[in-house]
C-alpha cells in the first residue's frame, strides 16, 4: 500500500498503533511489528530511536545462526519510524466494517455484480 502523507507515521515506535486511514483501510486499526530501511536493513524493538547500528546478535530479528553458541556483528536499525524505512510490517488489531480484500480491489467487485 502507498502512503500519501508518510510523514504521519514518522516518529512512531513497534508496538504502537495507527489508525488505517492513514494507508486507506478505513475502519482498521493497526500495530506496527517490524519495517526495513531503504538499505534493506531490519527494525530491531530493542534499538531506541531512528538510527542504525551495528549490534552483536545471537539470533532473532536481523540475523539466523547456523549453530547454537553463533554470535556475529550485524547492522540493524532503530526502533523508530523515519524518513529511512521503505517498509513497516504491521498486523490488524480491530477490523473494519469491509474485508481487506474488498477495500484494495473494488473493481472485482463491481465485476461480479
Amino acid at each position: 500500500l502507498e502512503v500519501d502523507d508518510a510523514k504521519q507515521l514518522n516518529g512512531l515506535k513497534i508496538g504502537e498503533e495507527f489508525d488505517g486511514q492513514i494507508v486507506g483501510l478505513d475502519g482498521y486499526t493497526l500495530k506496527i511489528t517490524g519495517g526495513s530501511d531503504k538499505n534493506g536493513f531490519a527494525m530491531k524493538k530493542d534499538v531506541d530511536g531512528p538510527r542504525r547500528i551495528k549490534s552483536l546478535l545471537t539470533g532473532g530479528v536481523g540475523y539466523r545462526p547456523k549453530g547454537d553458541g553463533v554470535k556475529r556483528r550485524k547492522t540493524v536499525r532503530g526502533n523508530t519510524i523515519s524518513e529511512d524505512i521503505v517498509l513497516i510490517n504491521t498486523v490488524v488489531t480491530k477490523a473494519g466494517s469491509k474485508s481487506i480484500s474488498d477495500i484494495l480491489n473494488p473493481e472485482e467487485e463491481e465485476a461480479e455484480e
